[in-house]
């Protein structure tokens, strides 16, 4: 249970509150769904895993040859190496030779091929000198290098062993996973069932894109929405069922009533905008008084009135009206609580050192996510340097950048040449 706090009409500002205690009390509150449903692997790529998946067979399911070759046994092979051994048949992958193969004897193999009965080790074709069969005698081999026992040789389980649990419960399948499943025999796999995710903007200044193309102008004051065309994006990527509820109006009972529905159909709740403390942010009036309420302002920046908690048994997050703290708390916070109640392993986003080229302005006391281009210098070392003017409402920093720079609470300010952590975009990003 989330503790009640105190409503926005007690307290109008509250204590900052520190980026990890946010995150701790995040993930402290909230409980992985455990409804899941059955796919076939072709609809499964970065679905969640409800169930470690076991090996029912080993892979590769026989002894196999690893190399074009000949297969023979070991000690045919006198200790310095030379041996001539008679050629008796071929094995092809997928066509064996089901004759035992005696001491002087060998099989021509090809990649993939099963292993002969009495055969342990394949000579790849390059260490023999073949001698062609005539009418009268069969083809024979001449060997005149050290060999090693089971050399070139795949052993039978030696990529996946029967009832080994190759992938685990929480694991995001890729498209290696895809390949592995299949190569198992498995068709289906048990996965957690879409998240269901209600959004909706909030606002008087706002138009959508489907006013503007019905024919309403925009008119002095108006703003296009952006930030649903965003999160619908966002998501997009996670796989969770959207549920798009459109612009909201300046208006308390609507906000109130907007966010009960939204609760009442889905498993998250996301807004933006309104979440201040001024007198048209309805959003925190409504979520103090309908809600349970962890936290609402955070010592960071862009997103500094990021509101979190529950309404009934859904989870809400109130995000702020600019376009790059939407962008910018949805990666730090929200995404990684929808990860998280879908029952992914891995949360957190990943942090690389770099050299910054830039000179970046930062007050200490809060933690920074500055928009950045990162790339590798003639040395091959990451640096990083700003996109420019790092306002919440440029949304266009956020398409120029390739990653985050993150500057810690207690940095204040960070000159060119100083190191940095950044988070790149590439796997950040849903997609």
């Amino acid at each position: 249970m989330i503790e009640k706090q105190p409503s926005c009409d007690d307290v109008l500002e509250p204590a900052l509150l520190p980026v990890e205690e946010a995150r701790r009390r995040l993930f402290a509150s909230l409980q992985p769904i455990d409804e899941s449903l059955e796919l076939h692997i072709a609809q499964a790529l970065n679905r969640v895993l409800a169930e470690d998946v076991t090996s029912a067979v080993n892979v590769p399911p026989q002894a196999n040859s690893a190399m074009d070759g000949y297969a023979l046994s070991r000690t045919s092979i006198p200790d310095n190496g030379e041996a001539a051994l008679t050629v008796i048949g071929t094995a092809w992958a997928g066509k064996p030779f089901d004759t035992r193969v005696e001491t002087g004897q060998a099989v021509r193999i090809f990649t993939g091929g099963i292993m002969p009965e009495g055969c342990d080790t394949v000579v790849i074709q390059e260490h023999v000198r073949a001698r062609q069969a005539s009418d009268s005698e069969a083809g024979s081999i001449d060997i005149d290098h050290h060999v090693v026992a089971g050399k070139n040789v795949r052993q039978a389980g030696e990529d996946v062993a029967r009832g080994q649990v190759i992938l685990q419960q929480g694991r995001k399948l890729q498209a290696a996973d895809i390949g592995v499943l299949a190569s198992l025999g498995i068709a289906h796999v048990r996965v957690i069932r879409p998240l269901k995710v209600a959004f909706f903007s909030t606002g008087d200044e706002l138009r959508s894109l489907e006013e503007h193309e019905a024919g309403t102008d925009l008119e002095p004051g108006m703003l296009f929405d952006s930030n649903r065309y965003t999160m619908a994006a966002l998501l997009a990527g996670l796989h969770v069922d959207f549920i798009d509820m459109g612009i909201v109006r300046d208006n308390e009972a609507d906000t109130r009533q907007a966010m009960l529905d939204a609760a009442a159909a889905a498993d998250v709740v996301i807004t933006s905008g309104g979440v201040s403390a001024g007198e048209a942010d309805y959003v925190t009036r409504a979520f103090h008084d309908i809600g349970q309420v962890s936290f609402w302002k955070l010592a960071m920046r862009p997103g500094r009135p990021l509101a979190y908690g529950q309404i009934g048994s859904a989870a809400f997050f109130g995000l702020p009206g600019n376009p790059v703290a939407v962008m910018v708390t949805f990666l730090e916070f929200v995404q990684p609580a929808l990860k998280h109640l879908a029952g992914m392993s891995e949360l957190d986003p990943l942090l690389l050192p770099a050299r910054s080229l830039s000179s970046l302005r930062k007050s200490a006391g809060r933690v920074e996510y500055q928009r950045g281009v990162m790339s590798l210098d003639s040395q091959g070392e990451l640096v990083v340097e700003s996109t420019g003017k790092q306002g919440a409402g440029r949304l266009s920093s956020m398409s120029l950048a390739n990653c985050l720079i993150v500057i810690a609470s207690e940095i204040d300010g960070v000159q060119a040449g100083d190191r940095v952590q950044v988070q790149p975009f590439h796997g950040l990003l849903p997609g």
